[in-house]
């Protein structure tokens, strides 16, 4: 993806572990479900605008109302849902329609690496101050998702609780893609 993001947040377990393999240790796992509430408070004190731009139709706006129940202040200056054509006219309409309301901070959440892609095609044509991906984090704002128990987060789990529910979506994920990932991350610790 061309690791042309000005700063990365760990949201993976899975990348804790591999930078202990590598001896790389990363001490902090970040995730939406952790810090969203957390950015909403700042952004109300601080006045900072925010746009939501992913997930199905009406999570967005759930997000934003219930964001708002807590934080009346928090200026979330407009959403709109992620399944769009993502170039030509419908895209253009969706950029226009965000510069018009210049949010100090986008969120983009398609998932990855959809939301990367995104991103990096259209980010000279965003008048935005800050691009943040948020994966699946409207869902979670929204209230619409539940987070793992506590005891399966903090030891990792999470990923065996989302595959438990909703294994036909995540199979590819983390029944290919994770042994491929530690795969690649062996490979690169015993090979260089």
């Amino acid at each position: 993806m061309n690791n042309k993001a000005e700063l990365v947040r760990n949201d993976s377990a899975g990348i804790q572990l591999a930078g202990k393999i590598l001896g790389t240790p990363i001490k902090e796992r970040m995730t939406w479900a952790d810090f969203g509430w957390d950015l909403a408070a700042y952004c109300e004190k601080e006045g900072l605008s925010m746009y939501f731009l992913g997930n199905e139709e009406g999570i967005p706006e759930k997000a934003k109302k219930r964001l708002q129940e807590k934080y009346p202040d928090l200026k979330v200056v407009g959403t709109h849902h992620g399944f769009f054509k993502k170039e030509g006219e419908e895209n253009e309409r969706i950029i226009q329609e965000i510069n018009q309301l210049n949010p100090d901070i986008l969120i983009v959440g398609f998932g990855m690496p959809l939301q990367e892609k995104w991103i990096r095609d259209n980010r000279n044509k965003l008048n935005v101050g800050i691009i943040m991906t948020g994966g699946n984090c409207f869902n979670f704002l929204a209230g619409t998702e539940s987070r793992a128990p506590r005891w399966m987060h903090e030891n990792g789990l999470e990923w065996l609780y989302r595959f438990l529910k909703e294994p036909v979506r995540m199979f590819d994920r983390y029944i290919i893609g994770n042994p491929l990932f530690f795969m690649r991350v062996f490979k690169q610790k015993f090979f260089g």
